[in-house]
């Protein structure tokens, strides 16, 4: 009788054990993310739908003690069979749900991954251009709840070049932005940057300014918003044997343009835009990549001159002007502000358009 040998199997390496491990997480963690985002789906699909089924015979009867004692009958029944999770407010905010958003924009808003803690944010948005703005960006930047409501509170929308642009023109960037994907410049820069993490004191120079900024980058891009990236600071270029500088230089991925910063204290003045112009003509024959736009220049002042500032028409081409702020103000006083710089910049449109 002939002895068989026995053959042993070797035992997986190091390695394998460790790609297998990997394999088999990323299955289980992406069936979670798929069934994650079909339940958000279903769940905001369904919020509004009973807040549209309510609103139905809420509308059937004028009063609105009927409607509330509807409400809260309601609550109290679905309570009972379901559990918590159904008092009277939630069901409120289904309702106002199915007010704010039309079909249409649930079904999008679903699409592109809001959950119903953002609708919830958005539905007490009352301007529909302001709350379409806050939609979008949160589908463009990926935003959190936590997120979304700070900018909000933080008035992102009125700080943004485009708040100030006339309600039809408005409507046109938002519409090409949900069909492109893309931002624009009107919605990438601010009319105003709240720069108080760099500590400044009350009397500073612009190399100061500078010098404070580098030292805080990271809160400084925060600031200006995602996808900015640092690329220089006293960029030398030399035009007809003269040295200039640009303060700062930097690149922002969605725009693919170079932005070009120059630091100002005090009011903005016209000889500054001459000197950003230079800045940016020098910047676009020299530095610009292959695939990018033309670069575009933010002149950041320490004080306000809206008027100068519409009367050069500088937001309707490649050059930015803002005010920046080493302290937070009152933020009674900065909606002042800010609602005064709108009105402003929206009746200097009407009246061009008027005068043409």
């Amino acid at each position: 009788m002939t002895n068989v040998e026995k053959i042993d199997t070797p035992l997986p390496s190091k390695r394998a054990e460790s790609q297998l491990y990997g394999d088999v997480c990323s299955l289980i963690e992406n069936t979670r993310q798929r069934l994650a985002t079909t339940v958000n789906a279903e769940a905001c699909i369904m919020h509004w739908q009973i807040g549209k089924r309510i609103k139905e015979d809420v509308l059937y009867n004028k009063r609105a003690e009927y409607g509330k004692q509807i409400v809260k009958n309601l609550s109290v029944r679905l309570t009972e069979r379901y559990g918590k999770g159904w008092s009277d407010r939630k069901l409120l905010h289904c309702i106002r749900a199915a007010y704010i958003f039309s079909e249409e924009q649930i079904v999008y808003a679903v699409r592109t991954q809001l959950t119903w803690t953002h609708l919830r944010s958005l539905m007490f948005i009352d301007d529909e251009l302001k709350r379409l703005f806050y939609m979008e960006m949160c589908r463009l930047e990926h935003w959190d709840t936590r997120t979304l409501n700070e900018k909000i509170d933080n008035q992102l929308y009125e700080l943004t070049t485009l708040s100030k642009k006339p309600e039809e023109v408005i409507k046109q960037e938002l519409a090409k932005i949900k069909d492109t994907g893309t931002l624009t410049p009107n919605i990438v820069f601010r009319s105003d940057y709240f720069l108080d993490m760099l500590g400044l004191t009350d009397v500073y120079s612009e190399k100061d300014l500078e010098d404070a900024i580098l030292i805080q980058i990271q809160s400084f891009i925060k600031e200006m918003g995602n996808d900015f990236a640092f690329v220089d600071r006293q960029k030398r270029i030399t035009v007809d044997s003269t040295d200039y500088y640009i303060d700062l230089q930097f690149y922002h991925r969605r725009l693919r343009r170079l932005v070009a910063i120059d630091l100002k204290l005090g009011k903005f003045k016209p000889e500054h835009e001459g000197q950003m112009l230079l800045y940016l003509r020098y910047l676009n024959r020299n530095e610009r990549m292959e695939g990018e736009e033309s670069p575009i220049g933010l002149i950041l002042c320490s004080e306000g001159n809206t008027e100068h500032i519409e009367y050069l028409m500088l937001d309707d081409n490649s050059i930015k002007v803002a005010q920046y702020y080493t302290q937070l103000p009152d933020k009674k006083l900065l909606s002042e502000k800010l609602q005064r710089a709108i009105a402003i910049a929206k009746e200097y449109h009407t009246n061009t358009v008027i005068d043409r």
